[in-house]
């Protein structure tokens, strides 16, 4: 608003400033683009609205056009909602684990499994890039590794889950397993959340 503001008031002088004023007001767009990008990928909107599949589809769709990674995305149809802690552990677990294929990995595809049983939810990410060192994966599963699998690692452990990791020359999968919890739709049947405590 201020530079507006500036803009106009030297809208009849300096030619030269109100150039500088326009150039800051485009750097000030790009900015505000740029911090809006992650704050959605921190916390996208549709993770709350219309649940995992909605807000997965959202993200794994920019990310596509960002990069030169094609991935694909398996997950029922009727895929329904579950408690909001296990929804944003399992789009944290995603968005790790495409971070770590790009960057780690020299795969140009990624492959997104989810299944749900009635007690249980699987995420399986699979690459078909260079795998990781035997002496490495030993690290990994006995709880040594950078930042980003450790925060998977005690996301899934927080919830009760379990982590698995598995590679080869050929690619790598990363598997977890997530209490399912009751579904959103059954809490709200049964009394324990009003139907706008769901949305």
């Amino acid at each position: 608003m201020s530079l507006g503001h500036l803009q106009q008031l030297s809208s009849k002088g300096n030619g030269q400033f109100t150039e500088k004023i326009r150039e800051a007001q485009d750097l000030l767009q790009r900015v505000t683009q740029e911090i809006r990008t992650p704050s959605y990928l921190l916390h996208p909107p549709l993770l709350e609205e219309t649940g995992i599949t909605a807000a997965l589809r959202w993200y794994i769709e920019g990310l596509a056009q960002r990069t030169s990674l094609k991935i694909e995305l398996h997950i029922p149809d009727n895929f329904e909602r579950l408690p909001p802690e296990t929804e944003l552990a399992m789009f944290r677990i995603v968005q790790e684990s495409l971070t770590n294929v790009l960057r780690h990995a020299g795969s140009d595809i990624a492959i997104i499994r989810i299944s749900r049983e009635p007690d249980e939810v699987t995420v399986e990410i699979e690459d078909h890039g260079k795998g990781i060192s035997e002496e490495k994966l030993a690290a990994i599963n006995q709880g040594g590794s950078g930042v980003g699998i450790c925060g998977m690692r005690d996301r899934v452990r927080h919830l009760g889950g379990q982590m698995q990791m598995n590679s080869t020359p050929s690619g790598t999968i990363v598997s977890f397993k997530l209490p399912a919890g009751r579904s959103l739709s059954d809490a709200t049947e049964s009394g324990d959340l009003s139907p706008a405590e769901t949305v």
